[in-house]
């Protein structure tokens, strides 16, 4: 059975005033388009792209103060038959593009074959079925909730609506330009003059529930109450709300639902300039939390299952958004999950769109995996007629698009970080303690036995020259190979604890674009230390056939979770830590 799929050539936009930066969407994987000025995007593909008709668009985003929906713009791009140059307005806004025609094998369940236009990423479909994760926040004015939404997805914007009385419009979608895997709807809260948004909220629950579509549901809601300082006169719930969680409440039934106390840091400051001694403060704070916020709000929620966590977003005494992260998460799978042993596209968004925790991404990029790829790896006949290096690739971008960092250059899928990543897993084949085979050091220190370069607040120098030039495997036929599973294995934990120290040197700037130079710096630091050694060592021991891929999949899974994963990128980081990640200009991958 065929469909007709199109493959793109060339694609440009023109008129686009206020414009900053235009991504080509397939099928919900973007492309930047280059700037060319005069409101102009462009890009030509050497290697055109196959898209099948609807899933087409462009995603501009213009210049704004805050964050708001008139941040983003989306043009769909209807193709009309035949093949060549094509033209279409959308109001001011010119699109021109150019495409051909070719069939494409649509058969459920059949496999990619390197004639039938390539291995698709699983992520492209939980994608597709469900782009973002879709949240609802409320709270009252000066609740925390920017702050909140600004550390746990990874954002550094002006504000939620600007956090200002009347400006929340419940039923507009942000979407923020710094991570667009999620998209919130801000909601006032229910204090004094807000009568109506107890009716408002309800009915927006309500109407949510009944969209036919996954990606239209709602998928959490956090309702955020500031931990109140009963010395100041303040109440944990203003009537509104003691309304609204004091009667059976159908609307957030089934969904999942995290009472959030914010702003825990104001309650050890009051307290600590009560005397409170500093050593037992934090016990106090959680007899206080317990009795003034857990207690009242248990009352009222009676035998309703939701669930509740303190939280700090202030930089020096950050609390509960990795717990917050955990809730939500564990919560989403249990609600939007129907089979054991499969991945949901809601959960899928709800790790992909959090920055907070990393164990998150590790485990649903495990999930990821095993629905088809890292399971083809006990049959050469699910990468027929693929080399290595598309193998490695497909499986590459699966993992990549779960982290989901603020990459708009695509660094992370660009030619050279994957020739890194495979450069280091050939490693494995190297026997322990063996130096590595290509070097490109100017100078190098020794670190854990190994060669590495030293990394100052310079240039930072890669240890293997550019390109695959001696890991001459990855264009054989994966058909053609024996005993490939170890370099898969390397592969798939390398890259999984490389993007867990990027991650962790990102911190709380997860909102920043990503920059080469921060990732060299994660590749180094992992390359160089004697965590990656005792990885392929115990992949080297590690004895199975290639049959064996439940025991493969394990193997990976305790390597990519293991007890010591945090106690290592800790370690490491701390090597790095002297080194300037802020520098004002990026660098190149070599120099």
């Amino acid at each position: 059975m065929t469909s007709s799929s199109r493959q793109l050539s060339y694609i440009e936009l023109r008129g686009g005033k206020d414009i900053e930066c235009v991504n080509l969407v397939v099928a919900d994987a973007r492309r930047p388009l280059s700037p060319l000025g005069g409101g102009t995007f462009s890009e030509r593909f050497d290697e055109p792209l196959s898209f099948v008709t609807d899933q087409l668009s462009l995603e501009a985003r213009r210049k704004t103060r805050f964050f708001r929906t008139t941040e983003t713009e989306i043009y769909p791009i209807e193709v009309q038959s035949g093949s060549g140059k094509q033209v279409i307005k959308r109001g001011k806004v010119d699109i021109t593009f150019e495409v051909s025609s070719q069939p494409v094998s649509t058969d459920p369940g059949s496999l990619p074959t390197a004639t039938s236009g390539g291995l698709k990423p699983t992520t492209e479909d939980l994608i597709e079925q469900c782009p973002r994760f879709r949240i609802l926040v409320v709270g009252k004015t000066g609740a925390g909730k920017s702050s909140l939404i600004d550390r746990v997805f990874g954002t550094d914007t002006a504000g939620v609506a600007n956090d200002q009385p009347g400006k929340a419009q419940i039923g507009n979608g942000l979407i923020s330009s710094q991570n667009d895997r999620f998209i919130l709807h801000d909601s006032q809260g229910f204090e004094p003059g807000e009568g109506r948004n107890y009716d408002i909220v309800k009915s927006f629950i309500e109407a949510k529930k009944k969209e036919p579509h996954i990606k239209d549901q709602l998928h959490a809601v956090w309702f955020c109450f500031p931990v109140p300082i009963i010395d100041h006169g303040e109440r944990l719930l203003e009537e509104g709300a003691e309304t609204f969680f004091g009667e059976p409440n159908e609307a957030v039934r089934n969904i999942p639902t995290v009472v959030v106390f914010t702003k825990y840091d104001k309650l050890v400051t009051h307290m600590l300039g009560k005397g409170h001694p500093e050593a037992d403060i934090e016990a106090e704070a959680e007899q206080y939390l317990q009795r003034h916020c857990v207690e009242p709000i248990q009352r009222f929620l009676k035998d309703q299952d939701i669930l509740h966590v303190a939280v700090s977003s202030k930089p020096s005494r950050l609390r509960g958004l990795d717990e917050l992260t955990n809730l939500t998460y564990d919560r989403v799978s249990k609600s939007f999950t129907s089979q054991p042993n499969t991945i949901s596209p809601v959960p899928f968004a709800a790790a992909g769109a959090q920055r907070v925790e990393p164990k998150v991404k590790i485990e649903s990029s495990i999930n990821v995996g095993k629905q088809r790829y890292w399971r083809a790896l006990a049959s050469s006949a699910n990468f027929r007629g693929f080399t290595m290096l598309d193998c490695l690739g497909v499986i590459h971008a699966d993992i990549i698009s779960v982290w989901n960092f603020h990459d708009p250059s695509g660094y992370l899928s660009s030619e050279e970080f994957r020739n890194l990543m495979v450069n280091m897993a050939a490693e494995v084949d190297a026997s322990s303690g063996s130096s590595p085979a290509t070097t490109n050091l100017a100078r190098s220190g020794t670190f854990s036995g190994r060669p590495v370069p030293l990394m100052a607040a310079t240039i930072v120098i890669l240890p293997f020259v550019a390109g695959l030039a001696l890991v001459r495997w990855v264009n054989e036929s994966y058909q053609r190979l024996q005993n490939m599973h170890p370099k898969f294995m390397a592969y798939i934990v390398d890259l999984t604890h490389v993007l867990n120290i990027l991650f962790a040197l990102k911190g709380s700037d997860g909102g920043k674009k990503l920059t080469r130079r921060e990732i060299k710096l994660a590749f180094n630091a992992y390359y160089g230390s004697s965590w990656m050694e005792e990885v392929h060592e115990s992949i080297r021991q590690f004895k199975c056939t290639i049959t064996d891929h439940d025991e493969i999949i394990e193997k990976i899974e305790k390597l990519v979770l293991a007890t010591d994963r945090e106690a290592h990128v800790t370690s490491v980081v701390k090597e790095i830590s002297s080194v300037d990640l802020h520098l004002e200009q990026d660098e190149e991958w070599y120099t």
